[in-house]
């Protein structure tokens, strides 16, 4: 190694292409625009080049994950027969 190699870092990604932001959320990059041109996904524009946030991503999906209900349908209408 040469006085003039500079040491490889391992940089934390935080933006992604609009290209590999359509792979990770498994759409096609056409779905990805039109979800960014509704105002679904906020974008990082650097000169012309759109970015994505990956923390902003991640916040989204968890944002709308679907999450099972607290009670299920059955003890649901029991409650309801309880009240009749």
């Amino acid at each position: 190694m040469s006085m003039f190699d500079a040491p490889k870092t391992d940089t934390p990604r935080l933006l992604l292409t609009p290209r590999e932001t359509a792979r990770a959320l498994g759409v096609s990059e056409r779905t990805l625009a039109t979800y960014t041109s509704q105002g679904l996904f906020p974008v990082v524009r650097i000169g012309r080049s759109v970015r994505y946030d990956l923390d902003v991503l991640r916040e989204w999906i968890r944002d709308h994950s679907e999450r099972k209900p607290a009670t299920s349908p059955d003890s649901a209408l029991t409650d309801c027969q309880d009240t009749i």
